[in-house]
């Protein structure tokens, strides 16, 4: 009897496959199988053994095709769209595999990023990573979101305006000053000035007055001259470190080399750019 349950599963996924899907949830599946919930999670089980097939999250799964066999699962961009409708949660791929979407690929993307209003642990996916940004006001950056086609469907990913934004919002799953500047210096001339003043009067101050600062300084101020309107239009922004780590021990901080009066930006040490 488990041979057959199992056999069934397979075959049901088979079936998902030829018709180019490779996920479904467990309501799903025990619907269209006829089977009752002990019996269903008994022959995913002996499947997730044999690594065919992947349970993400609870009651969601992926079925892993046999040309991604020796990679655990199929990559995210495949079904990280039916993952968060799963989720019920807007969302997302934002920073550096988004900037890697856009073309700047200076350097290898270790983690699939996603960003959503809710706060959700990291998922293993076979040699895939997912990680996870949170952000409460996704309504504020909605016209900074794009659809992307994929093998499977589409997914959304951040347009370079916001990707950049994001770069300085989340500085530490950026891999910090140096390297948001090295993505910068490739994202810089994809970026559409009058998305990114749109999209900055809804961004924090001190990320705006950053973001400006790099792009003047990795020749793309061109990009940023709305987005400074944009912030003066305000008030006139106070002082704001460019690398909140250097001045985190006012005994320790280095002295700093420049104040920029055009943004306000206190810089203690020049971020380095790979070339």
């Amino acid at each position: 009897m488990v041979y057959d349950q199992r056999s069934a599963l397979s075959t049901y996924m088979a079936n998902l496959l030829s018709a180019g899907r490779v996920v479904f949830s467990i309501s799903e599946a025990e619907q269209a199988l006829d089977l009752t919930h002990g019996a269903f999670l008994d022959a995913a089980e002996r499947l997730q053994r044999r690594k065919h097939l992947l349970n993400p999250r609870q009651g969601f799964y992926v079925i892993v095709p046999p040309q991604f066999a020796s990679w655990g699962a199929p990559p995210p961009s495949w079904y990280i769209d039916a993952l968060m409708l799963h989720e019920n949660q807007p969302y997302y791929v934002g920073l550096l595999k988004a900037a890697e979407m856009h073309g700047a690929t200076h350097q290898a993307v270790m983690e699939f990023q996603v960003v959503a209003p809710k706060r959700i642990p990291k998922i293993r996916a076979g040699r895939n990573l997912i990680s996870f940004s949170y952000r409460k006001d996704m309504g504020a950056v909605a016209s900074g979101i794009e659809e992307r086609k994929t093998d499977t469907g589409t997914m959304k990913v951040s347009s370079s305006a916001l990707t950049a934004l994001d770069l300085l919002r989340y500085p530490q799953a950026s891999g910090g000053l140096d390297n948001i500047a090295t993505v910068l210096n490739d994202l810089g001339p994809m970026i559409d000035a009058t998305k990114l003043a749109e999209l900055a009067a809804a961004a924090e101050r001190p990320v705006v007055q950053r973001l400006g600062y790099l792009l003047d300084r990795l020749g793309h101020g061109d990009r940023a001259e709305g987005m400074l309107k944009t912030l003066n239009d305000r008030r006139v922004p106070p002082w704001t470190e460019l690398d909140r780590k250097e001045a985190r021990d006012p005994d320790f901080a280095p002295e700093p080399i420049e104040r920029n009066s055009k943004w306000h930006v206190i810089v203690r040490r020049e971020p380095e750019v790979d070339e």
